[in-house]
């Protein structure tokens, strides 16, 4: 095998980009278009901290070399966009004189999404994982970070070297009910209280919602939804991550936009992503809606449960979707009908003395989070006569 960086998505053609992807049961968003558009929208570039440096492995024949996999890389300049927090370690390095930054880093820019991130087949994912250990262990940076992974990606990066880091997500998970009434039937009077209260504060404050999607959404719609997206990051005192030309550049059938709007004038929007996932060892098919932006132009009381959860959620049950992801963090969620989710990261740190300190600590971390999943209570009701 012969291991090669390329410097951006567009150098190897999507047609073998995508191939892999499906070997893997990857899903749109480690697709060519989609981590494409991250680079041609000037959202992911080295002036943003984010250089594409993806790996390609292929067969080591000068005739006809076939690629056997290739996998999103990203050497990082910070650790903004990435969801799962490593701070602490880059601070720790800091004080004793080390550089951390830049270090390498795998994964779906500004996604907190699981997935596979060796882009290969089943088969080969220990020795894709191995050459891209080699890789980072060659290039002599702090370290090694791959995020979201699925179970048996972690599985082949912990062979390889890596170490195993959980996290907690909160997903809704559709019982097949009938209507969003039904769904609230299932959860416990507190909870069902709740969000009935909390729908009524929007509805009082004249406004109503609607869902627009794939090529349903018009330019002017992605205006306003840009605006409201940029001005959750003003409020912060930030610039957004994601440039306008990003959204032009997805694929449209995969765009869910929430809207509010009181009489005709629109206040808020909320971006879902639409994704239909197979198993490569099952088969098995799944949608799935990935929440993932969100802003208003004014504040009304509630209304971002209503536009980014309750009113997906409606539409999610209508269409039979199976899975809203709520993105990072948000035990909030767990009021609102999601239930924990383990998430796993895997990393590797190229001093001796900073990969045993965090391994002791990851060890911990995981004892934690184990035992702080199992403190929290279902939202769903036990007793059925509840």
């Amino acid at each position: 095998m012969k291991v090669r960086s390329i410097t951006g998505v567009s150098a190897i053609d999507s047609q073998t980009w995508d191939t892999l992807n499906d070997q893997a049961g990857g899903s749109f968003l480690t697709s060519h278009r989609f981590l494409d558009a991250f680079e041609r929208s000037g959202s992911v570039a080295p002036g943003t901290g984010w250089q594409p440096q993806h790996l390609v492995l292929q067969t080591d024949r000068e005739d006809d070399p076939e690629v056997v996999a290739v996998i999103p890389l990203y050497l990082k300049g910070h650790s903004y966009g990435e969801f799962v927090f490593d701070w602490a370690w880059a601070d720790a390095y800091e004080r004793n004189g080390l550089k951390y930054y830049p270090k390498w880093l795998s994964g779906v820019p500004f996604t907190p999404v699981s997935g596979a991130r060796l882009l290969t087949h089943p088969d080969h994912e220990l020795v894709a994982a191995q050459a891209l250990m080699q890789w980072a262990q060659a290039h002599h940076f702090s370290s090694l970070h791959v995020l979201y992974t699925t179970e048996t990606q972690q599985a082949a990066l912990t062979e390889a070297g890596c170490l195993s880091r959980w996290h907690t997500q909160f997903h809704w998970k559709n019982q097949d009910w009938a209507s969003f009434d039904a769904f609230l039937q299932s959860l416990s009077q507190p909870k069902r209280k709740k969000i009935r209260a909390e729908r009524r504060k929007v509805q009082g404050a004249g406004i109503h919602t609607m869902i627009k999607t794939g090529i349903h959404i018009e330019p002017q719609d992605w205006d306003f939804f840009y605006a409201c997206y940029a001005q959750t990051y003003a409020i912060r005192g930030n610039s957004p991550y994601l440039t306008r030309a990003f959204f032009e550049l997805i694929e449209p059938e995969h765009c869910v936009l929430a809207l509010a709007m009181r009489g005709t004038d629109r206040i808020a929007a909320s971006l879902l992503l639409l994704d239909h996932t197979i198993d490569p060892l099952t088969g098995q098919k799944t949608a799935k809606l990935y929440g993932r932006y969100w802003g208003a132009l004014e504040h009304v009381d509630c209304l971002h449960f209503e536009l980014a959860y309750y009113t997906p959620m409606t539409w999610a049950i209508e269409q039979g979707i199976s899975v809203i992801e709520g993105g990072a963090q948000g035990e909030h969620k767990l009021a609102r009908g999601f239930t924990p989710v383990r998430t796993l990261s895997a990393h590797w740190l190229a001093h001796a003395g900073f990969y045993n300190a965090v391994q002791d600590y990851v060890e911990r971390e995981q004892a934690g989070v184990q035992a702080h999943v199992q403190s929290l209570r279902s939202p769903f009701r036990n007793d059925p006569h509840d």
